[in-house]
């Protein structure tokens, strides 16, 4: 569905001068440094992939969406979207397409949404028996019904969101890119769009592309990781496979009965790490891909009356400032 070969994008910026006459100077004698936002970026997209596109701020990632969906031409590569060229087919490619951004939106900001959506499905040359059903299903799926007359200066930013999601859908693209779609949400409507997100997925089979920086966005919608820092992808596969590459501990918190004895010169023999004792509760941290928890429970055991057992495994977050 998706695919980038090579992707290069280099901006050029203007240097400005110092001292007097400065502004007449830059006027007739501007130099210019070259800034690379995306350098050699490959990556392959299936049909029905939720894929997270993530990175710290400046890494490259709004660039690479404006090039998939040919917003912006690349410097150098190429890029096929259900083997069209969004640059060079680009109204054959923007009919496969739906596009959100978070900052940005698509609406009218004085009209109703349900003008906002009589003008884009003009735009799009849409049927009127298949813009009204399409419609129908989007105010059932994204309850737009509550504010659908409204105008849309007028909507809370969730509802805005959800409005924006219906308008990227309205021509039934095969594939969404979403660009940081819960920015600025409150908790509520966080999962709000995070659940019609997955029913997108799952339940429409739309191939999706998502770059936030919230972590949970990524765990709880993703199959699939992309990594790009300074403009380069430096990771590309599963939660789970990230993990482990960063090795970062998991942590168990063992509850004895009673107080922990600890052996006497044996812990920096064992494949994990007594990290605190407190009264009748110990901390251990342990690679999980080294030793299970069996064998920790089984070490531990000699112990004391072991009680309850709790393992918290490493934040995503923590594993994704590692990888930067």
């Amino acid at each position: 569905m998706i695919i980038a070969r090579n992707l290069c994008k280099t901006f050029k910026l203007t240097v400005p001068k110092e001292g007097r006459f400065k502004g007449i100077r830059n006027l007739f004698a501007s130099e210019y440094r070259e800034v690379n936002a995306v350098k050699d970026v490959t990556l392959s997209i299936g049909s029905g992939e939720f894929v997270g596109y993530i990175g710290p701020n400046g890494a490259g990632k709004s660039t690479t969406i404006k090039m998939l969906s040919g917003i912006l031409h690349p410097t150098s590569g190429d890029v096929l979207i259900c083997g069209a060229s969004p640059q060079q087919n680009r109204r054959q490619v923007v009919r496969q397409l739906g596009v959100v951004f978070g900052q940005r939106s698509q609406l009218w900001w004085d009209l109703p949404v349900r003008d906002s959506y009589d003008i884009l499905a003009s735009m799009y040359k849409l049927d009127a028996p298949h813009y009204k059903e399409q419609l129908a299903t989007l105010r059932n799926v994204l309850q737009l019904d509550e504010f659908i007359d409204t105008p849309v200066r007028k909507l809370s930013l969730g509802q805005r969101m959800r409005a924006d999601l219906a308008a990227a859908l309205l021509h039934n693209p095969a594939i969404l890119f979403l660009d940081e779609p819960t920015i600025g949400l409150d908790v509520v409507a966080k999962k709000q769009i995070r659940t019609y997100l997955k029913h997108l997925n799952v339940e429409w089979g739309k191939t999706i592309l998502l770059t936030t920086h919230d972590m949970d966005d990524i765990e709880q919608l993703c199959s699939r990781v992309i990594v790009i820092n300074r403009g380069e992808a430096i990771y590309d596969g599963s939660i789970e496979n990230l993990q482990e590459r960063i090795g970062l501990p998991s942590v168990m918190k063992l509850a004895f009965r009673g107080p922990v004895t600890l052996p006497a010169g044996r812990t920096e023999m064992l494949p994990f790490k007594v990290t605190d004792v407190q009264d009748n509760v110990l901390t251990i941290e342990c690679n999980r891909n080294e030793v299970t928890a069996m064998e920790v429970l089984r070490n531990v055991s000699e112990w004391g009356d072991l009680l309850d057992v709790h393992i918290e495994e490493p934040d995503f977050e923590d594993i994704i400032h590692r990888v930067y």
